[in-house]
């Protein structure tokens, strides 16, 4: 099995002050995220982390930040609040065509957050 692996890290404050921009919000993060941080008391931190995560899976992928839209990439979490992410629209296509599923963890400290994505092949149950 090959497993790839995408690493990023960015200043909280860089975000913050990208997000005060509506279009980059929506450009960059899906309706879920942006659900997902409307929640929180001071977003900024899972914000950063979810950029992150973006541009790591883009790194596991392989490709880059090409072919595909960030906000089709989302970061989420489970009830427990573990990361995952959800694919949709080209980035989704991406992943499928090379056959990848994908691991992420997210972390930060007071001024910097970071994201690690795996990426392995699909198990397959033919065989």
């Amino acid at each position: 099995m090959k497993i790839f692996v995408g690493t990023d890290l960015i200043e909280i404050e860089r975000i913050k002050k990208s997000c005060q921009s509506r279009r980059f919000c929506e450009r960059v993060y899906s309706e879920k995220e942006l659900t997902l941080f409307s929640q929180k008391k001071n977003p900024y931190e899972s914000m950063a982390a979810n950029w992150a995560a973006k541009e790591s899976f883009a790194k596991a992928l392989g490709t880059g930040v090409e072919g595909f839209a960030l906000n089709e990439v989302s970061c989420l979490r489970d009830e427990l609040g573990c990361p995952y992410l959800e694919l949709t629209g080209n980035a989704l296509l991406a992943a499928e065509n090379r056959g990848l599923t994908f691991a992420v963890s997210l972390s930060h400290i007071k001024d910097i957050a970071s994201a690690v994505v795996i990426a392995y092949e699909k198990e397959d149950k033919n065989g």
